[in-house]
């Protein structure tokens, strides 16, 4: 059953609901993986970092492999095989020459559906996962973003932390893990894509799966269309949220401080607007406006930027920057001067060109990066059953005006509705 079309990608469905993507390449480089829905925010009460645990514990052993085995299937061609869990997704990736593609498909689904789980293996790697978590806490500079977003999400499973809790990790079991992937493993919140060495027409991409099927049939057996997601939502960006200032002791040399607030779900119309904002505010370049502001005119930091997070129904807007105890207020007030220039007024029509010209050229050099590409991809579909190739993208920040740039500033960079954290 065909769902969608695009001049560049092939989507299908299979009759169990996992979706496929397939995108075409002049590499004899394959990206290929699973997107599975299941992140931080679906785990139950009990299950805190249960998805981030169980994305390692996928790689102890299956039905058919052991440990080494899973380990040395790709490395043994010069692949590589990975995965990384997020609030929404968990994705399970590898790299090849395109030759193994066949060999890297049959590995992802093996580990995804048919790992064992064993407590042996748990009682192992819940040390490493530990220590994963002691170096995360050794590092006020990313660590601030995890608290961060557990202000702004204040009681609800989007402001848990990722890896969870050392204690709580320690007493799961192996039926604990089988009950967790029963309930958000299926094919169905499944999503499998593939950049590489392929052909976009129908029988190619079910000649790429034939193998797959052969080995996997439930991946072809049960509902024809992907189960919608069954989540507790949260509140929309208007909404908002009650502001609050926090200030955290730590043992740290420079204070860390973060600034921000809600914002909007990747598939809201304002998205891209807010995109094209906070490139200009405090992207990757050297010449952001904050960038400009706190380092090249007064020096007060060593780094500066802004951050725009999309989830499926809410985001997080945020600036970041660490800086001498001594200078937190004076960064903060110049951190505030620019969210006003942003609010005060419309762009010019040469400054909103040149910001549109500036994010394509990004945009341009980011699609060099064909694993992200193809991550991108599966998410995207993953999320909102859509499609989006890089000419669509750049079509649509050409067609984003300054009234709309302005109206988006406005909502979310409101000094008024800042909420503050700082490690002090």
């Amino acid at each position: 059953m065909i769902s969608l079309y695009l001049c560049t990608m092939k989507s299908l469905i299979l009759g169990s609901g996992l979706r496929v993507i397939v995108s075409a390449g002049d590499s004899d480089v394959a990206y290929c993986g699973i997107a599975v829905d299941s992140g931080t925010r679906d785990e139950l009460e009990s299950e805190s970092g249960l998805a981030h645990f169980t994305e390692h514990l996928s790689f102890k052993g299956t039905e058919r492999r052991s440990s080494r085995q899973i380990i040395s299937r790709m490395e043994s061609v010069g692949g590589e095989l990975n995965a990384f869990t997020g609030k929404e997704e968990t994705v399970y990736y590898c790299a090849c020459q395109g030759e193994y593609m066949g060999r890297a498909m049959d590995l992802l689904f093996d580990v995804v559906m048919h790992s064992t789980y064993p407590q042996g293996e748990m009682d192992k790697e819940v040390e490493v996962v530990v220590d994963e978590i002691e170096s995360y806490n050794d590092s006020p500079s990313e660590l601030i973003y995890d608290d961060f977003e557990a202000l702004l999400f204040d009681g609800h499973p989007l402001g848990r932390r990722i890896l969870g809790d050392a204690k709580r990790l320690r007493e799961y079991r192996s039926h604990d893990v089988q009950a967790y992937v029963s309930r958000m493993y299926t094919p169905d919140r499944m999503v499998f894509f593939c950049c590489g060495p392929v052909e976009e027409d129908d029988a190619s991409v079910m000649r790429l799966l034939r193998p797959v099927l052969a080995r996997y049939p439930e991946l072809n057996v049960g509902q024809a269309v992907p189960s919608r997601r069954v989540r507790e939502s949260f509140a929309t960006f208007e909404a908002g949220g009650r502001p609050v200032t926090v200030s955290m002791v730590k043992d740290t040399h420079q204070s860390h401080i973060m600034m921000g607030a809600r914002a909007y779900a990747g598939d809201d119309p304002r998205h891209l607007a807010l995109y094209v904002a906070n490139n200009i505010l405090g992207g990757p370049g050297l010449s952001s406006r904050l960038n400009m502001a706190l380092r090249e005119r007064t020096g007060l930091v060593y780094m500066v930027d802004s951050s725009l997070v999309a989830y499926s129904d809410t985001g997080v807007w945020a600036v970041y920057f660490g800086c001498d105890k001594g200078d937190v207020s004076r960064c903060r007030r110049l951190v505030v001067n620019e969210l006003k220039r942003m609010c005060s007024s419309p762009l010019s029509e040469r400054a909103l060109n040149a910001a549109k010209r500036q994010l394509s050229g990004q945009i341009a050099l980011a699609y060099e990066n064909t694993e992200n590409v193809a991550i991108g991809m599966g998410k995207r579909l993953l999320h909102y059953d859509s499609m989006q190739s890089r000419e669509q993208l750049i079509e649509r920040i050409g067609a984003i005006t300054a009234q709309e740039v302005w109206e988006a500033a406005r909502e979310v960079f409101d000094p008024e509705r800042l909420t503050i954290l700082e490690y002090n």
